[in-house]
């Protein structure tokens, strides 16, 4: 059986590609893909870590209050420290959103990752997520998890333009 290698992209609605472009590049660092005129007119594009965020445009999104994606990050501190930077309050309860509770994370037992849940200007729950004990292979060796901004890209085809 043919196995899956990794997850390429996520698809989220949005209501606002300018405004979605500008926060998914601000709070958590994506870069927008520049897929040529007539791929970009139809949908926004965004590499985050070593994946893919999609878009679908509708006038309101539809909100299901359990869905969310999760990243990892690198720098725990850092990013917390960011965040408040910027006023995007965070709260370790899934739905929580602006103004209910004063911003905080939580702690999971069975492994010290830290977690706490964003959302994004149209209510997209993003989970942020910190493992300390760090990626262990099937080895059980330590594995380092890099961000490259120059990291994996899918190969396109001539006359397509490059994020860069």
């Amino acid at each position: 059986m043919s196995r899956v290698t990794l997850i390429h992209h996520i698809n989220i609605q949005i209501s606002d590609r300018a405004r979605t472009r500008e926060w998914y590049e601000n709070v958590l660092g994506a870069e927008f893909l520049d897929r040529g005129p007539e791929h970009n007119k139809r949908q926004l594009q965004l590499r985050i870590g070593n994946a893919e965020i999609h878009t679908t445009d509708i006038a309101i999104p539809v909100r299901v209050p359990s869905n969310h994606f999760a990243v990892e990050i690198r720098d725990w501190d850092e990013m917390m420290a960011h965040l408040d930077k910027l006023g995007v309050p965070y709260s370790p309860r899934p739905g929580v959103k602006t103004g209910e509770t004063r911003s905080s994370f939580g702690r999971r037992d069975y492994s010290s990752a830290c977690y706490t849940y964003i959302h994004d200007p149209d209510g997209n729950m993003i989970e942020l997520v910190h493992h300390p004990l760090g990626v262990e292979d099937s080895q059980g060796n330590q594995v380092e998890l890099l961000h490259d901004p120059k990291s994996l890209r899918w190969a396109t085809l001539p006359g397509f333009g490059s994020s860069t």
